[in-house]
């Protein structure tokens, strides 16, 4: 397989990740924690990391993936953990709220009704075959970083060529 659909196959798989993320939120009512914002950012990372990767043909752009995705891993097992009280996570929690045009009153009253949600809780409030969510955006995470690598190791394709 070529470098290019490695690196398409790195980017959509980043892409599913965001649209289900989003999907649980929007569609599904559960309103993320600030971790689950976190694994947010990895994703949309690996999604700039291809665009480029597509566009420049140097290995190295794509090793950022790979470490996007590793940071990925990272942030995952550390919430699975937080969730399954093997350690501590972290003492923040998320009131999510657009306060936009919002007078102040509005405002505060918005807050103070907005829904707390903490990271150490497992959402939903399930596990999915035995894993939390944070578990299993760990493993796509592996799963894509082990795709950046095989990329990164393939011989780039020649510039593009834009004289004409």
């Amino acid at each position: 397989m070529t470098r290019d659909r490695l690196v398409l196959i790195a980017g959509l798989g980043s892409v599913a990740a965001l649209l289900v993320a989003l999907g649980f939120e929007y569609i599904g009512g559960l309103a993320p924690c600030e971790l689950c914002m976190t694994q947010r950012w990895e994703h949309g990372a690996g999604i700039v990391v291809a665009v480029a990767a597509l566009i420049l043909p140097w290995r190295s752009v794509s090793w950022l993936g790979a470490l996007a995705m590793l940071a990925g891993i990272v942030t995952g097992v550390y919430q699975w953990g937080t969730q399954m009280k093997w350690w501590e996570g972290l003492t923040e929690c998320t009131a999510t709220q657009n306060f936009g045009a919002m007078s102040s009153k509005d405002a505060l009253n918005a807050l103070m009704n907005a829904p707390i949600v903490r990271c150490d809780a497992i959402h939903p409030p399930f596990p999915i075959l035995g894993l939390t969510m944070p578990a299993w955006n760990a493993v796509l995470c592996f799963v894509l970083m082990l795709i950046w690598i095989v990329a990164a190791r393939r011989k780039p394709r020649p510039p593009l060529d834009f004289k004409a």
